[in-house]
């Protein structure tokens, strides 16, 4: 490797559920206190019909428009305060498959940061990740329970 070296990276999946929201914000103040960044994946699953390209990349820029939502709504303060970076990704395909692939190929990803549901189903990459594929992965999983509180994220982060 040359002169720069990686910054460590926490990658954080979003989608719409809360307990997303409460992974990202771990996952911002751990950047702020080890001199990270984020990268926030969201992942579009693929359609049950043939898309023309102009359908498609519409798709993906409604994806990554919600994300930034996401991020600015749930981190936005955290980013300004700490000077940290924030790169949003948008994949396609089926959800494990995609953050497997993804973070096969960069090793600067420090961690996994996934959000599980407070009650129920923890969520699919959850079961895949801390069950199935627990092994698999070339970096560490963080399972952030969803329903931390603000204070109770910050002594643990």
């Amino acid at each position: 490797m040359g002169g720069q070296e990686l910054k460590r990276t926490y990658l954080v999946v979003v989608d719409d559920s809360a307990e997303a929201a409460v992974a990202l914000r771990f996952a911002a103040r751990r950047a702020a206190k080890t001199n990270g960044r984020i990268e926030v994946l969201g992942i579009v699953e693929p359609q049950d019909f043939v898309q023309f390209g102009g359908v498609q990349a519409a798709i993906e820029e409604e994806q990554r428009l919600r994300i930034e939502g996401v991020v600015s709504a749930s981190v936005g303060e955290i980013l300004n305060e700490a000077g940290i970076e924030a790169t949003i990704i948008v994949q396609h395909g089926e959800p494990a498959k995609a953050v497997r692939d993804y973070v096969g190929e960069r090793e600067e990803v420090a961690a996994l940061v996934l959000g599980a549901a407070p009650s129920g189903n923890p969520g699919p990459l959850v079961s895949n990740f801390c069950g199935t594929d627990a092994g698999k992965l070339p970096c560490p999983v963080m399972l952030i329970p969803g329903g931390l509180t603000d204070e109770r994220l910050e002594q643990l982060s």
